[in-house]
């Protein structure tokens, strides 16, 4: 193998970081002290302290990084270290305003403070639905009723006694007329002991049976006694307003008298003006609406006939509803600030509703008593924590939260998109808020927001970033134990042995992508931690060991690597082209990473290239066919620019060359195969043959320097495994970017392979290296004289030089056939 080969090897200590378990400086997690700080996030915990202590207007967080970094576990346990620095915020309460209905009062209370006035306002009804009844049966109401009554009579006797003492010796008397179900008093004359009307007297006199004289007299006294008699009825009338007005206000002291003995320890209890005010309006319309409570005893009016169902009792409760109270918020069993994490951002289970009922008639009703409370008023004087992209995804939602953030307060109201089905409508008093806001959301969400609403950065002006991965310290791995122990210790799991918490710090390592580094991503660590657990199990061992966390990863990418078994069956059986032996001009083995959601893994695939004489340049075969996306398009960009920095200096470049991804049918995105593209169109150029037992990875820039790209360590596991099935000859291995090095965290099979000699991975730095390690033939370097003869430059620059002139001779000769004299017609001979 020649000399470059081997010194572009990369060690077998660089293929893999390790960990050595004896220098933990325990034998199991027994032995360590758990702790539940939050690791490697200090950035975010920091910005995080900063927007919790900030208690200015907007500055709520938003808490950003990638799902699985721990994020809302992380908030919730700095949520709960801050939040109990401060005292419970005060209870929230609606009850009813007597004079507007449709805009219900609110009161405040201390924490606790709710309860024991909507106890103590409940006590105040439950006195008065008890005792009212009796007060309008005692004796002392009957006596002062009858009192009134009896007065009452004295005087319309006296009245009616007055009028008869004038109408005595005058053949007239007074009589109750009934007029339907009213008696009405009149006079009529008297004759022969009966009194009988005029029009019986008028009916004699023209039988002449009465004497007229005596009938005109009668007529006569009785018009002029009637106009007093009337005056005398118009005075019993306003006598009976009179007594009816007693009889109210009689009820109404005597009601009022009571019910202040009630609500006096109310009073005493509550020195606010405002609940004061409440109980002084109840009071007064208690005693203006004193016909609803009095039906408290049970009493009821005859329903009229056909409406039976008016003649039910009315309910107690319904007739005290207006007097409740609705308890919006209770912190009674709170010492310090709410924390609500709102895992359902509905706009009603954040900002709360206004319920309605139908009644009987058909129609919709409400009241104060169904104004509910969300989330976001909940935590009113806390903290509240939501999913943004669940609450955006909601209708209503996030214009609501921005109003109310920027407001500071909230008038709580029914998202209804129906609302024309919807009953007379409530506007309770608004809620001035004092929340402290937290959102859970990727990057990308953060940035869009601060582009395309301007309201965004107003509201939220603390961004809580949160990273993937940390430094791999000393303290890093202690912390990753002492993580490992809390979890034994929360989950009830067995103790890990130093291996074992040793192989889960390298696959921690391995999930960060590069070997300076550690995985946040605790939520998926954890579940690594239980699945071993499960292993130890099956094994019956009372620790956990390596094996038994690899036994687990093993066990995690068998259940979901169902497709990369499917694309492996068809390499093996030869449907997927992809050679590891041989050699062949204008092919390489390029490598693709599949990334499948919760398993990503590497798999080979053939690059062809094709050139020719043409003026089409370099032509991507997937662009053309509408399958490229632009991070690959741009690598063909600039490899363009490579090969014209390199050989169009002297002449034109002028090639039709075609590069396609062999047996690709969906979309191909990124530029991780740039240099491999490269590679095949210098061997169709230079006619030398690629090593097909070399699978290449890395992308290049218009200099030639090969740059480092993702899913190393998949990439050469996925070709690994492609050559194990195919038979490893002792040729085969990967070629990757040099950066690529500190990166490798690759699985203990293909290591062994690399120790045996049965498997090789390149570093590379330079396409000069790459194409040399793949054809076996220097690349060239450029002298006064050309490039290095017998080179692959040197070839593929005399190719495209013979590309160009023959491009040019058949231009000429083109332009000599087109410019040629026409032959003479020769004339048609006649017939």
């Amino acid at each position: 193998m020649a000399p470059l080969t081997q010194s572009l090897k990369v060690p077998i200590e660089q293929l893999r970081w390790k960990l050595n378990p004896t220098g933990l400086g325990f034998k199991t997690t027994a032995e360590v002290e758990p702790h539940d700080e939050i690791i490697g996030q200090q950035r975010g915990v920091d910005a995080f302290r900063f927007g919790m202590g900030m208690a200015k207007k907007g500055y709520n967080i938003f808490v950003t990084g990638e799902p699985g970094t721990g994020r809302q576990a992380t908030v919730k346990k700095l949520l709960k270290e801050l939040s109990h620095k401060d005292k419970a915020p005060d209870d929230l309460a609606y009850v009813n305003n007597y004079k507007h209905s449709e805009q219900p009062i609110l009161l405040r209370f201390p924490a606790g403070g709710g309860a024991k006035f909507k106890k103590d306002v409940q006590g105040f009804l439950d006195n008065v639905k008890r005792e009212i009844p009796q007060l309008f049966e005692s004796e002392e109401y009957i006596a002062r009723k009858n009192e009134i009554a009896e007065a009452h009579e004295r005087r319309v006797r006296e009245f009616y006694k007055s009028i008869e003492e004038k109408v005595a010796d005058t053949g007239l008397v007074v009589v109750r007329m009934q007029m339907g179900p009213i008696q009405r008093p009149d006079l009529v004359p008297m004759v022969d002991g009966e009194p009988k009307r005029l029009v019986d007297i008028e009916d004699l006199v023209e039988k002449g049976r009465f004497p007229r004289e005596e009938f005109e007299r009668l007529r006569d006294k009785r018009l002029e006694l009637k106009e007093e008699l009337d005056n005398i009825v118009k005075q019993v009338k306003e006598l009976q307003k009179e007594v009816g007005k007693k009889h109210e206000e009689v009820d109404r002291l005597m009601f009022l008298s009571l019910a202040e003995d009630f609500v006096a320890p109310v009073r005493k209890k509550y020195k606010a003006k405002k609940v004061r005010t409440h109980l002084d309006a109840m009071l007064e319309h208690m005693a203006d609406n004193l016909d609803e409570i009095k039906m408290l005893g049970g009493q009821q009016s005859q329903a009229p006939q056909g409406m039976p169902f008016m003649m039910s009792a009315p309910n107690p409760d319904d007739l005290l509803r207006p007097y409740q109270i609705n308890l919006l918020v209770d912190n009674s069993e709170r010492k310090s600030p709410p924390v609500i994490f709102e895992t359902y951002p509905t706009y009603r289970n954040l900002f709360g509703a206004i319920d309605r009922q139908g009644d009987r008639f058909g129609g919709w009703r409400t009241d104060f008593t169904k104004i509910q409370a969300g989330s976001f008023v909940k935590a009113n004087g806390g903290y509240l924590v939501i999913n943004l992209m669940d609450a955006i995804m909601e209708p209503g939602v996030w214009p609501t939260l921005k109003r109310s953030l920027k407001t500071e307060r909230i008038e709580i109201e029914t998202f209804d998109p129906y609302y024309f089905m919807a009953g007379a409508g409530l506007k309770p008093e608004p809620i001035d808020m004092d929340v402290k806001v937290v959102v859970l959301g990727d990057t990308r969400l953060y940035h869009m927001l601060r582009h395309y609403d301007p309201d965004g950065p107003k509201i939220f002006k603390v961004r809580a970033d949160y990273e993937s991965a940390m430094d791999r310290t000393d303290d890093a791995v202690q912390k990753m134990a002492q993580f490992v122990a809390a979890e034994v210790k929360k989950e009830k799991l067995r103790p890990f042995d130093a291996s074992g918490v040793a192989a889960l710090v390298e696959e921690a390592v391995r999930m960060a992508g590069r070997q300076e580094k550690l995985s946040t991503s605790f939520p998926a660590l954890a579940d690594l931690l239980a699945e071993a657990d499960y292993y130890a199990g099956v094994d019956k061992a009372k620790a956990i060991t390596d094996k038994h966390v690899l036994e687990a990863l093993e066990a995690k990418i068998h259940r979901a690597n169902q497709i990369e078994d499917r694309i492996q069956e068809m390499i093996d059986r030869g449907s997927l082209f992809v050679d590891t032996s041989g050699e062949e001009v204008g092919q390489v083995n390029g490598l693709a990473v599949y990334s499948m959601g919760d398993h990503m893994f590497g798999k080979p695939s053939r690059i062809t290239a094709v050139t020719s004489l043409g003026k089409e340049g370099i032509i991507n075969i997937e662009r053309e066919a509408d399958m490229s996306g632009p991070t690959h398009n741009k690598g063909m960009l600039i490899l363009s620019g490579w090969l014209r920095n390199l050989f169009a200096q002297d002449k034109p470049l002028s090639l039709a060359a075609s590069i396609a991804f062999e047996q690709s049918y969906g979309g191909i995105d990124g530029d991780s195969a740039s240099s491999t593209e490269l590679y095949a169109l210098l061997s169709s150029l230079s006619g030398k043959p690629i090593r097909q037992s070399v699978a290449v990875t890395g992308s290049v820039n218009q200099k030639g320097e090969v740059q480092p790209i993702g899913g190393v360590n998949q990439k050469i596991e996925g070709f690994y495994l492609c050559c194990k099935n195919a038979g490893l000859t002792g040729d085969q291995g990967v070629m990757i970017p040099k950066p690529n090095v500190k990166d490798l965290m690759l699985r203990p099979e293909v290591i062994q392979a690399v120790k045996d000699g049965t498997f090789h991975i390149w570093a590379v730095e330079t396409i000069e290296q790459g194409i040399e390690i793949l054809t076996g033939v220097k690349a060239g370097t450029r002298t006064k004289t050309g490039w290095t003869k017998g080179s692959i430059f040197a070839l593929a620059n005399e190719r495209l030089k013979e590309l160009g002139e023959s491009l040019r001779d058949f231009g000429k000769k083109g332009d000599k056939k087109t410019s040629s004299k026409p032959k003479k017609k020769t004339p048609a001979k006649k017939k």
